[in-house]
């Protein structure tokens, strides 16, 4: 019984919570997120009967669409897919669930998070975790060796999800991939090329592309006297440097990783560089790291992608930045990420750490992120054959949260429908001729709609075109059809005229395609 009364407890301390973020017109998400606790601790409680109660809920970091959100979706999307196509891509697509195999020793760390499908008596199975190794398995089974690829659908992360970040357990990722041995740096600088196009097209603000390599990191950390077998876990630690300050990461490094003082202060050095091809430059000469070949090398690439970046004409957005570390196993050279960094959409950095509110307006951090990849097909192959590869993921979901955020805070409405024009009647007994003329439309290609009553009122016809953003109304009465013509109205200036019905088709593209 005590533990019943300790529930009750917990619901009447968990609806204050919702109370008062209610109170606090706080966001929608961080409301739903609360409310969802709520109805976990009254399904704990059960029924008066003893019955398991059944709530209506999804799933922890899983949410619903509405059809507002759908179509401020479909828009990004649309931006997106229309330059990977004007940079020469097609598509493929997988299926959500691989082999567990097929998956593990991928992720380093991040393994953890891969979801495990229970075992039915058969292979056994885990969803998707992201679609570049997927990508991967694909080009070895089917031995292609050239490919330039986009791939949008769902994968699937066991993650502790922050609703209020575009951070979810299922989400959309959206990839562009270029398989195949070619010239150093010219596909790489393609794929910046791309986020800097995409990131520009969508307007979310101002960003930055930090851009490193794991080749220097190697070097990096090679010269600062990490050995061999910790440069993985020492880089997995680096990567959480846009999360987390220094001194937690050097924390981490020393006390859980087991580092030297010493390295991790020479490795605090480095990662604080940033700039363009004059720091590779400048690097190049550097004591230390021009004993690493692996680092030089690197540092000579990153020279060589600055001079494409200059032609392609992005060097105003992209920084060569040392502590940019990438945490999956299985980059072998450029890394880059993309980063949101107006007010209020900025990402978490380290003076946003120390004292100021980090969670303030929509904190999305990181909004696309890639690499090249040249041993992860060869993994795959029997033979070890290597197909190099160089991609970028967009974090479409983040990318989401700002677009709706924005549409939120404009007084722009939201249209979720494309119809063009609806078809009403002025008088009674008029459903046979608004059926016929609807298909007319139909027929022609015009997006259309009539409501679904026998003798709707004209006035509900028209609001319901206010409402739903519907531009034209073709009005049918007694009077237009004796004559052979159809009211058209413009519901925004609320102007009528009468049209042939003949011309009648040619008259709402020409109106529509205006708008």
């Amino acid at each position: 019984m005590e533990d019943k009364a300790q529930i009750q407890e917990a619901i009447k301390v968990q609806g204050e919570v919702v109370r008062k973020l209610k109170s606090e017109k706080a966001s929608k998400e961080q409301i739903d997120e609360e409310v969802a606790k709520l109805l976990e601790l009254k399904v704990r409680l059960g029924g008066d009967d003893g019955k398991h109660q059944f709530v209506l809920k999804t799933a922890k970091g899983t949410r619903d669409y509405n059809p507002k959100q759908m179509a401020i979706r479909e828009k990004v999307f649309n931006t997106i897919i229309s330059c990977f196509k004007r940079h020469g891509a097609e598509t493929i697509d997988t299926p959500v669930f691989e082999l567990k195999e097929t998956l593990t020793g991928k992720y380093g760390e991040d393994s953890k998070l891969i979801y495990d499908l229970k075992d039915q008596g058969g292979e056994l199975l885990s969803l998707r975790y992201d679609l570049t190794v997927p990508f991967a398995r694909y080009l070895a089974m089917n031995k292609i060796t050239n490919i330039k690829r986009y791939h949008i659908a769902k994968v699937y992360r066991r993650d502790n999800p922050a609703m209020t970040r575009g951070r979810y357990r299922e989400f959309y990722q959206c990839d562009f991939d270029i398989a195949g041995q070619y010239d150093a740096m010219i596909p790489d600088a393609e794929c910046l090329k791309i986020v800097h196009e995409i990131l520009s097209e969508l307007d979310l603000g101002d960003f930055r592309i930090k851009v490193n390599d794991r080749r220097i990191l190697d070097g990096m950390f090679a010269v600062c006297g990490v050995p061999d077998d910790k440069f993985r876990t020492i880089c997995s630690t680096v990567d959480k440097l846009d999360k987390m300050p220094w001194e937690e990461v050097k924390k981490e490094m020393v006390n859980e990783k087991g580092l030297s003082e010493e390295a991790a202060d020479q490795i605090g050095e480095y990662v604080s560089m940033q700039g363009g091809m004059d720091l590779a430059e400048r690097l190049l000469q550097d004591q230390k790291m021009s004993q690493s070949k692996l680092a030089c090398a690197g540092l000579s690439d990153i020279k060589l992608l600055f001079s494409y970046l200059q032609l392609f004409q992005v060097t105003d957005k992209v920084v060569f930045d040392l502590s940019l570390a990438r945490g999956l196993d299985y980059y072998t050279g450029i890394i880059y990420e993309a980063v949101l960094t107006q007010a209020g959409v900025a990402p978490v950095s380290n003076e946003a750490q120390n004292g100021t509110n980090a969670e303030e307006s929509v904190n999305v951090g990181s909004v696309a992120g890639g690499g090249r990849y040249d041993g992860l097909v060869g993994m795959f192959d029997p033979k070890g054959r290597k197909v190099p590869c160089v991609g970028v993921s967009i974090g479409i979901e983040r990318v989401f949260s700002i677009m709706e955020q924005k549409a939120e805070a404009s007084a722009e409405k939201v249209r979720t429908t494309e119809v063009q024009v609806m078809v009403a009647s002025a008088q009674k007994n008029l459903l046979e001729e608004r059926l016929r003329l609807v298909t007319e439309l139909w027929n022609a290609g015009i997006k259309a709609e009539v409501m679904y009553k026998m003798n709707p009122k004209l006035l509900s016809q028209l609001q319901y075109c206010e409402e739903a953003g519907i531009p034209l109304v073709a009005i049918l009465g007694e009077q237009e059809l004796k004559d052979g013509v159809v009211k058209l109205r413009v519901v925004a200036t609320r102007e009528e005229m009468d049209i042939a019905r003949t011309d009648l088709i040619s008259e709402i593209r020409r109106r529509t395609s205006e708008a």
